[in-house]
């Protein structure tokens, strides 16, 4: 009895959690922050809530996926220089099928793999991808990664689902607002507050 009730207060206590996290990337619908500063944001919730050593958000530009978002130290070298054809590697696998993708060990083994040498977590044994749904068309892609095999389970899978959509919603009501209209594109958006990146 005791089991079961410390087992309902811990689903309890991870439900109440999430809410706090989609509450907390809801908030940026409404705010006046830059996309680039949202992503930023949301990237570090999610690394938080799912204690992840990754996220990494991509959108799509053009007929590409370019990375305008990214926890770690190695960012400031990778934004707006990783870029994946919708034919290459697990990211863009996820995009082209509009699919979630759940790897939990030796991720860098799938035959759909694809290695950038500015990425450490494509070192990374376990790797989760949903896409960022926009009005149902597939505008970028989150990735969470972990370092050690990790065995994700249906909550996270849906969670990080839900957290792709709410990305998409967010890159809608960014290119709504009056002042942003002049921006070209969704990636100007994204980087124009990306941290400066040294030659």
């Amino acid at each position: 009895m005791a089991n079961k009730a410390r087992d309902l207060e811990l689903r309890l206590e991870r439900t109440d959690q999430e809410l706090r996290l989609l509450q907390r990337i809801s908030r940026y619908l409404s705010t006046h922050k830059s996309l680039g500063k949202s992503l930023d944001s949301i990237v570090s919730h999610v690394v938080e809530f799912t204690s992840c050593d990754s996220c990494l958000v991509y959108l799509l530009d053009s007929k590409e996926l370019l990375l305008c978002a990214a926890s770690g130290e190695n960012k400031e070298y990778s934004l707006g220089k990783v870029r994946l054809a919708l034919n290459e590697g697990l990211t863009g696998w996820v995009a082209r099928e509009k699919r979630l993708l759940a790897l939990s060990t030796e991720a860098y083994k799938d035959p759909r793999f694809k290695s950038f040498s500015e990425l450490v977590e494509d070192t990374y044994e376990a790797f989760l991808s949903a896409p960022v749904i926009a009005r149902g068309k597939v505008v970028g892609v989150i990735n969470v990664q972990h370092r050690q095999p990790h065995n994700h389970t249906g909550d996270e899978m849906e969670l990080l689902s839900t957290v792709g959509e709410m990305i998409g919603c967010l890159v809608q009501v960014v290119h709504t607002r009056p002042e942003d209209l002049k921006m070209t594109s969704t990636i100007e958006l994204a980087l124009a507050t990306a941290p400066v990146r040294h030659a």
